[in-house]
This record gives C-alpha cells, sequence and structure tokens, in this order.
C-alpha cells in the first residue's frame, strides 16, 4: 500500500474517532450541568481540558461560558479538533482513498457528512444539543458498523482498526487523568458523594456505565473503575483492550507485508505493560504518572506507525 493511502485511512478512522469521544464529553459536560446547582464553570472547563482543547479555546474567547465551550467542541471552523472539523477531514480522506473503501463505507462518510454539516450550520441550542450528540454517536457507528461488514481484512482495514484504537486509548487515558487533576484537584473529596457522582459521569462519558455495573454492581468505588477503564480486557474502551488491538492489528500487517517494523516493538511493549500491571502497583506508582506514562507511549507509536508505513511519502 502507499504511504499516502495508509496515511489517509489511518487519520479517517482517528478522526472519526475523535468526533464521536468529543460527542461524548459535550454530553457528560451537559449531563453535569443539569444536575448541579450553581456555576458549572469548573466542569466546563475540565471538559475542554480532557479534549485538549483549552489552549485555542482561551484564545479565541475571554469567557467560560457553557455555550461558547460546546460552540467551540461541536462547531467552530477554527478548532482542528470540533466535531464539524474532524468529520470534514475524515470525509476529505475518504475521498482521496475512495478506492481503498467499499462502497457502503464510502455512502457512510458521505452521508454523515452531509447530515452533520446541516446540523452544525447554527449555533446547537439546549434543546437541540440531545439529538445533535444522538446524530454525531450514530453516524460515526454507521461509519464503524459498515467497515466491519464489508471491508475485507487486508492492510487498509488493519490501518483503520489501528487509527480508531489510538484515538479511543488516547481518549480514554485523558479522561481518567483529568477526573483526579481537574476535577478533583485535592484529596478531601476522594470517596464522598460528590466524588463517587463524577466518577459515575467519567463511566458514562466512555459508555461504561452498563458494563461496570454487570461486574462490580452498583457501588462506584475509584479502584475499581480505574480496574476497569486501564485494566478490564472485556471492556472496549479500555486502555489494555485497545492496545492489545493495536498490536494485534500490526501483527496481522507484519504478516502483510512479511517485515516486522519498530512500530510493532513499541506496540507489544505497551500492551505487555498494562497485561503485566494490577491496579494497585497503578496506583502505587501514581496514576497521574501511569496514565502520563502511557500518553506518552501512544504518542510516540503513532509517530513510529508515520514513519515505519511512510505516511508522507
Amino acid at each position: 500500500m502507499l504511504g499516502k493511502t495508509a496515511n489517509g485511512v489511518f487519520w479517517m478512522y482517528r478522526y472519526l474517532e475523535r468526533a464521536e469521544n468529543t460527542a461524548r464529553l459535550v454530553e457528560t459536560g451537559q449531563r453535569i450541568a443539569l444536575t448541579r446547582a450553581g456555576s458549572t464553570d469548573e466542569e466546563w472547563a475540565s471538559v475542554l481540558q480532557t479534549a485538549s482543547m483549552d489552549s485555542g479555546f482561551h484564545q479565541k474567547h475571554r469567557d467560560l461560558k457553557r455555550d461558547l465551550v460546546i460552540d467551540w467542541m461541536l462547531r467552530d471552523p477554527d478548532n482542528p479538533s470540533s466535531v464539524f472539523s474532524v468529520v470534514k477531514a475524515a470525509r476529505h480522506n475518504a475521498r482521496i482513498v475512495r478506492t481503498a473503501l467499499t462502497h457502503e463505507v464510502w455512502e457512510a462518510v458521505n452521508s454523515s457528512w452531509m447530515q452533520l454539516k446541516l446540523a452544525l450550520s447554527k449555533p446547537v441550542g439546549e434543546r437541540e444539543l440531545p439529538k445533535v450528540l444522538e446524530l454525531i454517536r450514530n453516524s460515526t457507528a454507521l461509519v464503524r458498523g459498515t467497515t466491519h461488514g464489508t471491508k475485507l481484512r487486508n492492510d487498509v482495514y488493519n490501518f483503520a482498526r489501528i487509527g480508531a484504537f489510538i484515538e479511543r486509548a488516547d481518549n480514554t487515558a485523558r479522561i481518567i487523568d483529568v477526573k483526579y487533576y481537574v476535577l478533583l484537584p485535592s484529596a478531601f473529596p476522594v470517596g464522598s458523594t460528590l466524588d463517587n457522582a463524577q466518577w459515575d459521569t467519567i463511566l458514562r462519558s466512555v459508555s461504561a456505565g452498563g458494563g461496570f455495573r454487570m461486574v462490580y454492581g452498583q457501588q462506584t468505588r475509584p479502584r475499581q473503575i480505574v480496574q476497569f477503564l486501564v485494566l478490564d480486557q472485556r471492556m472496549p474502551r479500555s486502555l489494555i483492550f485497545c492496545c492489545r488491538k493495536i498490536r494485534d492489528n500490526l501483527a496481522y500487517l507484519l504478516g502483510d507485508y512479511g517485515t516486522e517494523m519498530p512500530c510493532y516493538a513499541l506496540a507489544t511493549d505497551l500492551a505487555g505493560k498494562l497485561e503485566n500491571a494490577d491496579v494497585d502497583a497503578v496506583f502505587d506508582y501514581g496514576l497521574h504518572e501511569y496514565i502520563q506514562d502511557i500518553l506518552s507511549a501512544l504518542a510516540r507509536l503513532s509517530r513510529q506507525i508515520e514513519i515505519d508505513y511512510r505516511f508522507n511519502e
């Protein structure tokens, strides 16, 4: 495969995953806003930081207001990570690599872009917000479903999966990190009713609430949640699940091309680190430090994939 095609597929699926993750974060902020009395500015600040959109927002806006944050995250063309921007970029990449996609996948991407372009053509009001967020989630799910249902399991499919799982792992890691170091800047609320409510909101933001309750019941405890989001191999948005899938798909590329690239060793090391970890060791090491190590490893892995498979050629 040409590096340009690999690059287009990889980033197409990263962008679509990012759009869905952003919608979930906005939904999380809105849920907090609807269930809290008083100002929720700090909560919206944490949502921006989780999405790594805070710097650009503050460069453009002086005030931190709910409507401004939502507009920045969903539809502002000046924000390269807004849902509007990333779905537009995903559709652009899909056009570039159209011959590598099935007809069904292309139609799903194109249809998603047209619907979202219309839905985000004006500021999204509070009453319309749930429907717009649902549309974003359903649109990305449609692309994912047509990919799984129609795409040949070849190198194109593997690059698509690698891009999606790198983005998903990065998102989950940032949510966990911001939970402890923005939402709870001091140790005082840990274990309180406020703390448990915030943890439940975090679970919802990665669609993990139902799965968590099936495993652990109704009571939310920080260590169990970290275990579930970091080390549970059954949870499709956990760090270990995503990193194992990245390693597996790189292994399939190794089989396709017959050459073991440096990125495969990085992916193997990262997955192995998670497979050999336990939640007590994570907390002993420091949750923030552990998550930062994972984020750094994901960034190195992504850069190495681009180098190994000559994305710029």
